[in-house]
């Protein structure tokens, strides 16, 4: 399909100005934007998934300017093919533009999108436009491995298994309450308010991590806490997260404090850090660490997977006295403050 159709203004030109900016098409791609429907040769196994931001849902464009919206939508959904351990194809991106969203509002918005796609090496090969009550954008994009059993899935984990986490969590929560919230002032609020508006798909690291011989993997989305669980009930196992082991980021104590908050909290439920949860056999775990350490992202060891007492599985989240942790993941039905 061509990528934009039936823009709200100038569609022929609006067309060309947004192909300009797209990054040269992959090598599974040989026809992308532009026809009626993108054609693509993969080699392999391919893993797709779809993700969708909604205005006044996961953003608000008074906090969010319209180049991180595009790169968030897509960046979002790049995490689902690291979780897989995939690399990235191709994306298709349906965007619902509200009236009075121009044509320079919508390039922005495309050279977000287009600035990932080039980063991450993700040929954007089709979509539609369309008008919309708020601003949406629907991602679907397609991973690519060499076979089938290469994909890391959710239901791998094991007894005697260890859980790692990807880089630092709280970063995204601590960000929001900044967002919300401009009274508050600490000296990362740039840094923590960029992991809520401009998340970094761990692709590199998914696929680090997928041939070190991950057992199970997920990105950290809606929570550690509730993706823990998705694992655990996935694999049939108990997963033991241990509070103290957390890579929690730098200045999420000082937000959590300024607003009342628990860090730990914002660690566990906060969600949208796009880290990798993943399952390793022990003796994997340094070969694992020292990978993901030449691309730049530390590995850290958070708690084990034992037997579960209950047929689904479960996780718990432990304090150094064996507290457990009341904590929940974020769950896109329950209601909430827009983003």
């Amino acid at each position: 399909m061509t990528f934009w159709h039936s823009p709200p203004m100038g569609e022929f030109e609006l067309l060309a100005l947004l192909r300009e900016r797209l990054p040269a098409p992959g090598p599974q791609v040989r026809l992308g934007s532009g026809d009626d429907a993108a054609v693509s040769v993969p080699a392999g196994a391919t893993a797709t998934s779809v993700d969708a931001l909604v205005e006044g849902v996961h953003f608000r464009r008074e906090t969010a300017p319209l180049r991180q919206i595009g790169r968030k939508a897509i960046s979002t959904a790049l995490s689902d093919l690291a979780a897989m351990g995939a690399a990235p194809g191709e994306a298709y991106v349906a965007l619902g533009a509200p009236e009075g969203l121009g044509e320079a509002e919508l390039l922005e918005l495309g050279e977000g999108l287009a600035a990932v796609a080039a980063e991450t090496g993700t040929t954007i090969a089709g979509g539609d436009l369309t008008r919309a009550p708020a601003l949406t954008l629907a991602v679907t994009v397609v991973g690519h491995a060499p076979r089938p059993e290469d994909f890391v899935t959710r239901g791998g984990a094991r007894p005697g298994d260890l859980l790692v986490v990807t880089g630092e969590l709280g970063g995204a929560a601590a960000g929001l309450l900044l967002l919300g919230d401009p009274s508050i002032s600490v000296d990362e609020a740039e840094a923590l308010k960029a992991r809520q508006l401009d998340p970094t798909p761990r692709l590199a690291a998914g696929q680090a991590l997928a041939a070190a011989g991950a057992t199970a993997m997920i990105d950290v989305s809606d929570g550690l806490a509730g993706d823990a669980v998705h694992v655990a009930e996935a694999s049939g196992a108990l997963l033991v997260i241990e509070a103290e082991a957390l890579p929690i980021a730098t200045g999420v104590a000082a937000v959590a404090e300024a607003s009342g908050r628990d860090p730990l909290e914002l660690a566990v439920s906060g969600g949208e850090d796009y880290e990798l949860l993943a399952v390793l056999p022990p003796d994997r775990v340094d070969a694992a660490r020292a990978a993901l350490a030449t691309r730049g992202t530390p590995l850290t060891v958070v708690g084990k997977v034992e037997l579960s007492d209950g047929a689904q599985g479960r996780a718990e989240i432990r304090r150094p006295d064996g507290e457990a942790v009341p904590s929940r993941g974020f769950d896109q039905l329950r209601p909430r403050r827009p983003r």
